[in-house]
């Protein structure tokens, strides 16, 4: 029988993947109208819209980030799968890809959750003087309400999954259920 604390850490991965396939999937088929959004509150403020492509800002998601995205997401489920089965050269696999998650999780991710912040830190620190002066609380707003109301406790969710739930992960197979089950 499969350890409770392996049940637990593939639980975390199973919820972390979702994170991974659905953040991507909405902000691909939202994110054109959001931007649309955080331009016309630009030009609201009489500030060209490109300033925004000028920083690279963007509130949808690429191809390639999508791609990225769903790959992780699809490891995670075959790493829960296979922890699962009690592959012990899968609990180290486990292992390394949820310090790389974490890392990930410690880096990137903060920007998604924290957009406001980010950016502001960027236009106080840029040169561009359109940049500069823009209400980025205002665009970040325009551009999350053309988001649906919970997908923001979705992102907020996979940073948690990513940073502690890593951790959690990592800690529960290498608990001595874990070690026994694996052996």
């Amino acid at each position: 029988m499969t350890p409770v604390v392996v049940l637990c850490a593939s639980l975390l991965q199973f919820l972390l993947a979702g994170t991974f396939f659905v953040i991507p999937a909405v902000g691909r088929r939202r994110g054109p109208v959001a931007q649309r959004a955080a331009e016309d509150e630009v030009a609201r403020q009489e500030i060209s819209a490109a300033v925004l492509a000028r920083h690279r800002i963007d509130f949808g998601a690429s191809r390639a980030s999508v791609v990225l995205a769903m790959s992780i997401g699809a490891c995670l489920v075959v790493l829960a799968l296979l922890d699962l089965s009690g592959s012990g050269t899968v609990r180290i696999l486990s292992w390394m890809f949820q310090g790389v998650v974490f890392v990930l999780g410690c880096v990137i991710m903060p920007g998604e959750v924290f957009t406001t912040r980010y950016l502001k830190a960027v236009a106080r620190k840029s040169d561009d003087p359109s940049l500069r002066s823009l209400d980025v609380e205002a665009f970040v707003d325009a551009a999350a309400k053309a988001y649906p109301s919970w997908f923001r406790g979705v992102i907020a969710a996979r940073l948690v999954l990513a940073t502690a739930g890593s951790l959690v992960v990592i800690s529960l197979l290498a608990m001595p259920a874990a070690s026994d089950y694996f052996a």
